[in-house]
């Protein structure tokens, strides 16, 4: 399960890094990019694959809001930036609730409004 959660959240960030619309990673694929609280080693590793740091702002529910006042962002637009990007999806580990989003609203260095 390890590896499969680690392959998954690094296909994850190669998504991310090509995709113009946010997406989060469900809470088991979020496991694989050191939840709760990034660490240097994720903004390293992000800034290696997306080329910046992949925000996953914690939220509630199966599907999030980017920015208050926005539409929710489906769990399966991940899947579907994930197999766009030429990545195998682990649909098992996609079927959980997802509770992150790349929205970095409210983190620590979200811009200035």
């Amino acid at each position: 399960m390890p590896e499969r959660i680690l392959d998954q959240a690094l296909a994850f960030l190669a998504a991310a890094a090509v995709t113009t619309e946010p997406i989060g990673p469900s809470d088991l694929v979020d496991i694989g990019l050191a939840r709760p609280h990034p660490t240097r080693d994720y903004a390293v590793l992000c800034n290696q694959i997306a080329g910046r740091f992949v925000h996953h702002e914690p939220q509630d529910g199966s599907e999030w809001p980017t920015v208050p006042g926005s539409s929710p962002v489906p769990l399966s637009r991940a899947v579907g930036a994930i197999t766009a990007a030429g990545y195998q999806v682990d649909l098992p580990l996609w079927r959980a609730s997802a509770d992150c989003t790349q929205c970095h609203v409210g983190c620590h260095d979200s811009p200035k409004n």
